[in-house]
């Protein structure tokens, strides 16, 4: 798989874009930098994008700075990467949008959901943090910045085992090549020092579109908890846990991270079967994120009681997957309360 690059000018400076697919159109934003051809070639990324591009016209960029896009006189601040982002789908003709953001990426797309709800359909983040300032001390951030502007080779490798969790020498030389040709040293670090620096707490409350937070359980760049309170400060967000270590979606079991993603942004089958007060019960703490051994204890009954519940209520809402279970009822909410 090839992307077909095209440009479009943006206030940070000229960006290269791409599209893949066909159908809703879905802004993806992987984080920190980017290099459109070269990502499709990295571990399962391009695995993980044509199998979004089945089902959406997935939109890609590279960030002012990386990759294909314009490496002099950018602006790299957030602000400026927001204002790039926009003027991507601008050029695609993209009037609303779905929006995947990880890492880095979530951040941004946290504030592009929050600051123009009118065009964001539905909001997807991954391995989030709400302020860069919690991934570690002030010490320890000062020291991966300086690595990375002083021996962008040695920064590599100290992030490579951040990112995923124990990287075989292939995978290390992999992610090694891919970061070298995506931006030059003094750029990722530049882009690295606006990461920590950026806090979108203030605004996940007011973000209204309907949302769902993926985050793996013992994820090695990103705590969990961290994940787990961008969930609670966005109003009637779905946090969907997810088993594995590593920071990269498209890292360790993908597939997983994919699942939860296409059963939340593919909208289920309107449905005229109304839930009992019971499935309404269980479906609430189905988007919770709580297991069907968990949601058993809760209700005080069978593990078994609670599998039929979650399959009637599969069946009536016409889905397959609890994160579309949870999409159903995040848009309830949002009617009820918008």
């Amino acid at each position: 798989m090839r992307a077909s690059i095209r440009y479009c000018a943006t206030p940070a400076g000229r960006v290269a874009y791409s599209t893949m697919g066909s159908g809703p159109p879905l802004l993806c934003d992987s984080g920190w930098i980017t290099h459109l051809r070269g990502q499709l070639d990295l571990l399962s990324f391009g695995a993980f994008v044509e199998r979004l591009a089945e089902r959406f016209t997935v939109i890609r960029y590279d960030k002012p700075g990386c990759g294909l896009s314009d490496r002099d006189g950018v602006d790299l601040s957030f602000d400026g990467q927001v204002a790039a982002a926009l003027a991507v789908v601008d050029a695609v003709g993209a009037r609303r949008f779905r929006l995947f953001g990880a890492s880095q990426g979530g951040q941004l797309a946290a504030a592009i959901a929050a600051r123009h709800p009118e065009r964001v359909e539905a909001l997807v983040v991954y391995g989030m943090c709400a302020d860069g300032r919690d991934l570690a001390s002030a010490e320890v951030r000062k020291s991966v910045v300086d690595l990375v502007r002083a021996h962008w080779g040695m920064g590599l490798k100290a992030l490579a085992g951040a990112f995923i969790t124990d990287p075989t020498a292939d995978e290390v030389a992999e992610f090694a090549r891919f970061q070298r040709t995506s931006a030059s040293a003094s750029v990722a670090a530049r882009l690295l020092e606006v990461y920590y620096e950026t806090d979108v707490g203030a605004l996940l409350p007011e973000i209204r579109t309907p949302t769902v937070v993926l985050h793996r359980e013992a994820d090695g760049g990103t705590g969990f908890g961290l994940g787990r309170e961008v969930a609670a400060r966005i109003p009637g967000a779905v946090l969907i846990p997810l088993p594995g270590s590593s920071h990269m979606f498209y890292h360790g079991d993908w597939a997983a991270v994919l699942e939860a993603m296409l059963g939340f942004l593919c909208e289920p089958a309107p449905t005229g079967k109304p839930l009992t007060g019971r499935e309404f019960e269980v479906a609430e703490l189905v988007t919770e994120g709580l297991t069907n051994q968990a949601i058993a204890r809760r209700l005080s009954v069978g593990p078994r009681t609670v599998e039929t519940h979650v399959e009637n209520v599969r069946r009536k809402l016409q889905v397959r997957s609890r994160a579309q279970i949870a999409a159903w009822l995040t848009e309830q909410r949002l009617r009820r309360h918008p």
